[in-house]
């Protein structure tokens, strides 16, 4: 399945990530003919980061990189964390696996050339049988050769584990809101312009070498993240609590 937006939206944040705020982005005209694609479609994926505040449009003058966002951590660094799946039945479909180039951003991302192979899964998570999120995986392929949709049909960290000896030791992940595009809200089942979740993570292994790059998408009528804490001196001497004094999350991270 192709997902031209995504495809889009992929070069439009290499632009964002190549410049500094307040920059000037090329026109809709430019975009569009550099990329092979229509000015719905361009718009559309325009709309969103204008939305998630990566973008800001000014009438008459054209499209900027917005100013930086203020960042809050939930887990502190070099604190212990847990992450605990939520309830339910959670399986997953998979809706496209191709070997891809890696291109300039992702590969960025995971330390690797532009040039190489990754491997890029789609797929849509469940919980009870009801669509709850949109998954966009990027994989070194040299990590996984032969990697198969079946094998993307169950946890894809303990898959790395026992099939591939690669065990993953900590990630680094932003959350922030964001809406559905027609084509994602058709797949979660959920309205156009729906409120989601963008959850965007790199996963490293005990190496600290990078094997996983995320970028999902829950709905947000169905999601949400809860940071439990521990404040002053209640926290000393309770393992639970001394994860707690970290922030820990709950979360599907599998």
């Amino acid at each position: 399945m192709e997902f031209k937006r995504e495809r889009v939206r992929e070069h439009l944040l290499t632009v964002i990530e190549s410049r500094r705020p307040g920059d000037a982005i090329p026109s809709e005209r430019t975009l569009c003919a550099a990329l092979g694609v229509s000015r719905p479609t361009l718009r559309a994926a325009v709309d969103e980061l204008v939305a998630t505040g990566l973008l800001v449009r000014e009438h008459g003058r054209g499209m900027f990189v917005a100013p930086d966002k203020i960042t809050q951590e939930l887990v502190a660094e070099n604190r212990a964390a847990e992450a605990p799946r939520s309830r339910g039945s959670w399986t997953s479909t998979v809706l496209e696996l191709r070997t891809v180039r890696a291109g300039a951003r992702i590969g960025r991302r995971l330390a690797i050339s532009p040039a190489a192979q990754l491997v890029r899964v789609t797929r849509l998570r469940h919980v009870d049988g009801a669509p709850i999120a949109l998954e966009h995986l990027h994989v070194p392929a040299d990590l996984v050769p032969g990697l198969t949709a079946a094998d993307m049909e169950g946890g894809f960290y303990a898959h790395l584990r026992e099939r591939r000896g690669i065990r993953t030791a900590h990630a680094v992940q932003s959350i922030e809101p964001t809406v559905l595009s027609e084509e994602e809200a058709a797949l979660l089942d959920v309205p156009v312009l729906s409120p989601a979740l963008l959850f965007d993570r790199i996963t490293s292994d005990t190496d600290d070498r990078p094997v996983e790059y995320v970028r999902s998408l829950y709905r947000g009528d169905r999601y949400r993240i809860v940071s439990r804490l521990a404040l002053g001196e209640s926290a000393t001497g309770d393992p639970a609590a001394q994860a707690a004094r970290g922030g820990a999350w709950w979360g599907t991270v599998r």
